[in-house]
């Protein structure tokens, strides 16, 4: 594979950076839908609880989009604050991270974008490229924690379109 070039990261942190804001929204939507009393629900006694799940989303998220903007990923452990206790605190302490993050990775230029970025080994990619990782790894966690959501008594919201839970709320209003 040919090296990406400085002009050809720009332009994919161009395309990218809409669809990043927009995974963020459908994410905090899913984290802001746990009930507040619910976090240490889990579907069977090996899962993470909701809110565990719900961390491992955010803690994932701010160190992707982190080593991006720094240009070196830190493996360090992301402990969840003592001040995040449940899913409302997660979702702000979530917002407040993706904001300054995006912000960082909103003002990087070609060459930072391009840098070669090592991932535990596993992977060796531009910089750029990790959005597209951090993007899957979080749908798919996304994705098991909405299934927790109606079990806990609470509503699956839209993600990508309608979830039959927004439909009804629509439908309900309309009434």
């Amino acid at each position: 594979m040919r090296p990406l070039q400085p002009e050809q990261a720009t332009l994919l942190l161009e395309l990218a950076l809409p669809i990043v804001k927009n995974e963020h929204r459908a994410t905090r939507a899913v984290i802001e839908a746990i009930p507040i009393d619910k976090g240490d629900y889990r579907p069977e006694p090996i899962a993470k609880t909701a809110l565990e799940l719900a961390w491992h989303i955010a803690a994932a998220e701010h160190r992707f989009y982190g080593g991006i903007a720094s240009g070196e990923f830190n493996f360090s452990p992301i402990h969840r604050p003592d001040s995040v206790r449940n899913s409302a605190e997660l979702a702000r302490w979530f917002g407040d991270s993706f904001t300054k993050n995006f912000e960082s990775m909103s003002a990087l230029n070609g060459e930072q974008l391009s840098k070669m970025l090592d991932f535990r080994g596993i992977f060796q990619q531009p910089a750029v490229a990790y959005l597209d990782l951090s993007m899957r790894h979080s749908a798919h966690h996304r994705g098991q924690l909405s299934t927790y959501l109606r079990p806990m008594g609470s509503k699956v919201p839209s993600i990508y379109g309608e979830s039959y839970d927004s439909a009804e709320a629509k439908k309900s209003a309309q009434a």
